[in-house]
């Protein structure tokens, strides 16, 4: 089951930390239907998890999966977003609403950022988890919830315990099997499949998406302090700058995230330059047309640089005062046929 295409086509992984958290996964989700807490940074893919383990819990009538982002929870709403209500049960309560408890009833409820949960809501969830019933907010009549629970934090729930802040013995019933995520840091293997898989998904015409040298060591070795979901969104930008076919090359790379390159000038020609004459060739270009380009635009970028100055624009590009005004005399006969260079 671990090699299975539900697991591997929705976490992407080869890396030793992340593959003995798939076996733990699919070990709890498959064989048993004890409660689980799903805990690490931000970022690390708790969400992907929790809906695993829903697809392989093996219930023949399984129902629903049901989250509840305790973040975006309303303080004066979260007993109708967890119990549901009853019309007219509070102002703008215009019909009866079922909660997260009733949704769930016989499928999975994933809690995400469980921490963030109020303690009088601890304490009603605690109810509900050890006698699978509620009552709907304005309502006297007792309903049934049986469910599978999930959930998931980014905050160390045990230094909460001892500081009053979370319910010893929620935690308890809710921790009865843990898993931790790995950061992106302790699995850094993973970092190049996870930016191609990315890819594919984003830009579905590139089957197999490469990137240029440059991109592989800058993708392989940047930081990730938010983890998979920073990688997801720099990919997210590159493929919105990447056009064709082509491998992926620097200037895919948002202005912000490139590289600096000052420190090995072997990569210059990296980025709108390699783009530039990858567009020449595709329209029938030649090279010894790309390499007198080449050469004008450098002598007039290295004389805007100077300031008309000759001898300062020739050092700036290793030649010598000669040399340049040649290149500047054959420039300015190529643009303008039949006229006379001058000093």
């Amino acid at each position: 089951m671990l090699r299975s295409d539900t697991v591997r086509q929705k976490l992407i992984g080869e890396s030793p930390s992340w593959v003995a958290l798939l076996r733990q996964v699919v070990e709890v989700a498959a064989f048993n239907q004890t409660s689980v807490l799903l805990t690490g940074e931000s970022g690390t893919g708790k969400e992907l998890v929790a809906r695993l383990i829903h697809a392989l819990d093996r219930r023949p009538d399984k129902g629903s999966l049901v989250i509840v982002d305790c973040t975006t929870v309303v303080p004066t709403l979260s007993g109708s977003e967890f119990f549901g209500h009853e019309r007219g049960a509070f102002t703008g309560a215009v019909a009866a609403r079922d909660g997260a408890f009733g949704r769930a009833h016989g499928g999975t409820l994933f809690i995400d950022e469980i921490g963030d949960l109020p303690l009088p809501l601890q304490a009603e969830l605690l109810r509900v988890i050890q006698e699978g019933t509620y009552k709907r907010v304005g309502s006297d009549t007792w309903r049934d919830s049986q469910f599978r629970l999930v959930c998931a934090t980014n905050r160390p729930l045990q230094d909460a315990v001892k500081r009053g802040q979370f319910r010893s013995d929620l935690y308890h019933r809710i921790a009865a099997w843990s898993c931790e995520l790995p950061p992106l840091r302790q699995r850094r293997d993973d970092i190049l499949p996870l930016a191609t898989h990315f890819i594919s998904e984003l830009i579905p015409a590139l089957s197999r998406p490469t990137f240029d040298p440059a991109v592989t060591d800058f993708i392989a070795g940047r930081e990730y302090p938010g983890n998979v979901r920073e990688l997801r969104f720099l990919m997210a930008r590159v493929a919105a700058r990447h056009v064709g076919n082509g491998p992926i090359t620097v200037g895919s790379l948002p202005d912000a995230e490139r590289p600096d390159d000052s420190a090995d000038s072997s990569l210059w020609w990296q980025g709108q330059f390699e783009e530039a004459v990858r567009h020449a060739v595709s329209t029938g270009v030649g090279l010894r047309e790309i390499g007198k380009v080449a050469q004008q635009t450098a002598v007039t970028v290295a004389m805007t640089a100077e300031r008309g100055n000759v001898r300062r624009a020739s050092r700036l590009l290793g030649v010598t005062e000669r040399a340049l005004q040649m290149r500047r005399s054959s420039s300015a006969l190529s643009l303008h046929p039949g006229a006379t260079a001058t000093r």
